[in-house]
């Protein structure tokens, strides 16, 4: 999953069993010590999974791991077809990376745009409507392509209170993560200048400096991208050599709005007044440290698919991204699908995932309506 820390659902401000105002949930969200946590002591916890494991596997049709915009698309199309999926949805940040996300500009519907979380929400609350159900755990393995009475082999999810579910369908939702650069200021000025997604967040930054940070193709396109809006674009790169195709480097370099700092690295973000301002750089040859203005932090170093769990069972590229046949959301395992981010390394917009998850829960419908055929 997105996020393994186990922290109680209340936390979560996407979850509809906090009873907190949406101030208290926006303070939980970025960290408050102070939210509805549930302490279990390691006896109970022990109890509690010996309960689940003694229940033994529980049926389902249809089981969604991962929720975002992909997650609760599926949930909504296998729902409305009468299968009443199971979503797991993730114990800390259900909802996926859009929960972090101030506003959304670029979803379709919401013309004065729309708060991460409460998109969300709302994508919840529809695929809930029509009888979607929605447990607030993390997955921590799986056992696929099972032998089974029927026509279809059995998927088995075990989460990480020792519960475990089977079905004949598993939709994989689970997302990928932005690689983070680990300094100071990158967390606490995220969502308020540092950004991961240039195509989402660019425009906020009209006339305002803008620094980018990477060496490959996504780092040099989303620089060319953001000189539509910014005063100044400096790209920060470690070495001296960029990873990106010489096409890319050489329209960054005849762009007269890019510089570049080379051979250095960002070790802090500086900002005030709940803003980024600057980042500081060292050069990593001469330790050699300057501050940089930005008003914008674009961070392009890679992401990382959340597939840890499926222990390799399903075929995926050498980054680790979920392989699909074609344009189907068919996996390398019958019954089992993928869609969203875990297995698109390209567009990787809200948008995007919404419709590969109404693709994967179609192509999961009609091979459940196999066996009925």
């Amino acid at each position: 999953m997105a996020n393994l820390i186990s922290l109680s659902p209340e936390t979560s401000p996407t979850n509809p069993q906090n009873s907190q105002n949406s101030q208290n949930s926006q303070l939980q969200a970025s960290g408050n010590p102070m939210g509805n946590l549930i302490s279990l002591s390691p006896n109970a916890n022990a109890k509690k999974q010996a309960a689940a494991q003694a229940s033994g596997p529980q049926k389902e049709r249809a089981i969604i791991i991962g929720s975002g915009p992909a997650g609760y698309t599926a949930a909504l199309y296998l729902a409305r077809a009468g299968y009443q999926p199971l979503v797991l949805a993730g114990a800390l940040t259900p909802g996926g990376q859009l929960v972090n996300t101030t506003e959304v500009e670029n979803y379709p519907g919401f013309p004065d745009g729309v708060l991460g979380p409460d998109l969300m929400d709302k994508m919840r609350e529809q695929a809930e409507r029509f009888g979607a159900r929605i447990e607030y755990k993390d997955v921590v393995s799986t056992a696929l392509d099972q032998p089974s009475d029927s026509k279809h082999p059995l998927h088995s999810v075990a989460t990480d209170d020792g519960q475990t579910y089977q079905a004949e369908v598993v939709l994989v939702t689970t997302g990928s993560s932005y690689r983070k650069l680990g300094v100071p200021g990158e967390v606490e000025f995220s969502g308020r200048g540092v950004s991961y997604c240039a195509t989402c967040d660019g425009s906020f930054f009209r006339k305002q400096p803008i620094v980018v940070v990477g060496g490959g193709d996504t780092a040099l396109t989303d620089a060319l991208f953001l000189t539509r809006f910014s005063s100044s674009v400096t790209i920060i790169h470690r070495r001296d050599e960029f990873r990106a195709s010489q096409v890319q480097v050489d329209r960054a370099r005849n762009n007269e709005k890019i510089d570049f700092v080379l051979d250095s690295v960002v070790t802090s973000v500086n900002g005030e007044d709940k803003s980024a301002q600057s980042v500081t750089v060292k050069n990593v040859k001469t330790g050699e440290e300057k501050q940089i203005p930005a008003h914008g932090v674009f961070i392009a170093i890679g992401s990382d698919p959340q597939t840890s769990f499926l222990n390799g069972q399903i075929n995926t590229d050498q980054d680790g991204y979920i392989v699909i046949e074609g344009a189907s959301t068919r996996t390398s395992i019958p019954g089992v699908f993928a869609a969203g981010d875990v297995t698109d390394k390209v567009y990787r917009q809200a948008i995007s995932a919404a419709g590969m998850g109404c693709r994967a829960a179609l192509d999961a419908q009609a091979y459940l309506e196999e066996e009925a055929s």
